[in-house]
């Protein structure tokens, strides 16, 4: 028979073990959600960089 200080820290080390899971699981979330927001500032960006260079070669062009 295990005796409470043994069942509080079986308690404990589930719980830790358990928030751990989910925090790891959460920081994947984000870490994706930043990788897609920094990679869809940069294709926006370099849309804005080349829109200005493609007018301006329409105009020669006309």
């Amino acid at each position: 028979m295990i005796d409470r200080f043994e069942a509080g820290k079986d308690t404990v080390q589930e719980l830790t073990e358990s928030a751990s899971a989910h925090i790891g699981n959460i920081a994947t979330i984000v870490t994706g959600a930043v990788r897609d927001v920094a990679r869809e500032t940069g294709d926006w960006l370099t849309e804005l960089i080349t829109m200005p260079e493609a007018a301006a070669r329409s105009t020669r062009d006309e």
